[in-house]
């Protein structure tokens, strides 16, 4: 049977997650704080993201805007305009950085893509996603790609209904339980759970499985070829 595979792109088909772990380090470094470690930094900037989210979505110029905030709140000196830019090009050169796909990603695809209907399924900032998919090169093996605002229940019900899936045949494939996992199941969608160690902070969630559909666990995408 010929099926839907929606694919997550972030830290599903390439890293991501780690170029913003790199900027982080060195924001860290900059800021030099007196006596908040690392971790205790990196909560308070999860606490802006979270908000900023909602209002200005992701990618990495909207990073680096929260990297500005952060450092606003937390420098115990003088802010210097100089000092701003620095912190935002710590976010921009993560738009310099490689698309590296993960073990296995171009076969995995071209043997799912002569099976089944494949879309790129990514949230994010737009034009910066459609960047990565074309520097990356997969984009020959997907027939569509949706780059959503927000990756929650109503927006798979949306999808599938202005696409004409059939969610009893349509699959979620993601690394982010928040994102891929939970809310494609909700929306009665099957979901495939392909772990990332590097996952950003605020995807992370107990995986729930409160619909018809079903959850598989896999250890690497590669791994798809034995399921689908």
């Amino acid at each position: 049977m010929r099926l839907n595979l929606l694919v997550d792109a972030d830290d599903t088909l390439w890293e991501n997650n780690i170029y913003f772990e790199d900027a982080f380090e060195q924001f860290v470094a900059f800021l030099e704080h007196s006596t908040l470690s690392a971790d205790e930094i990196r909560s308070i900037l999860d606490e802006i993201e979270l908000a900023n989210s909602k209002v200005h979505g992701y990618g990495s110029r909207n990073f680096g805007r929260n990297l500005q905030e952060c450092y606003r709140r937390l420098a115990g000196r003088a802010i210097r305009a100089e000092d701003l830019e620095t912190v935002k090009g710590f976010a921009l050169r993560i738009l310099e950085q490689p698309i590296d796909l993960m073990d296995g990603v171009a076969e995995t695809l071209e043997y799912l893509a002569g099976r089944h209907a494949l879309t790129i399924c990514t949230k994010g900032h737009e034009e910066e996603q459609k960047l990565k998919i074309d520097r990356s090169g997969v984009g020959v093996w997907f027939e569509h790609t949706a780059i959503l605002k927000e990756k929650d229940r109503e927006a798979y019900e949306r999808l599938v209904s202005e696409r004409g899936l059939d969610p009893a045949i349509t699959w979620m494939i993601g690394n982010s339980p928040k994102s891929d996992i939970n809310p494609a199941l909700e929306a009665g969608l099957h979901a495939v759970f392909v772990p990332h160690q590097r996952t950003w902070t605020l995807e992370r969630q107990e995986l729930r499985a409160p619909g018809p559909g079903r959850l598989e666990i896999v250890e690497r995408f590669s791994d798809l070829r034995r399921l689908f």
